[in-house]
């Protein structure tokens, strides 16, 4: 994943190619069960850069998932 360009450079809350190869290691392998598995995990990365664009911008939680278009309706 290459970090995204504003205005001549990347977004602060973006983990480059580099920083992210040094932090993988540090998140937990956690296996599916075979027999129900559950939900489908999250990206680990993705769900990095979600915390630091909120601890990046100040915007509270809630409000960001509100506006999310991901968020249910």
């Amino acid at each position: 994943m290459v970090a995204a360009e504003t205005r001549g450079g990347p977004r602060p809350w973006e983990v480059d190619d580099g920083l992210w190869e040094r932090i993988e290691p540090l998140f937990p392998v956690i296996e599916r069960r075979f027999r129900y598995p559950g939900r489908r995990g999250l990206d680990d990365r993705r769900v990095l850069c979600g915390i630091l664009f909120v601890l990046y911008t100040g915007i509270p939680w809630p409000t960001s998932r509100r506006n999310s278009a991901s968020a249910p309706g």
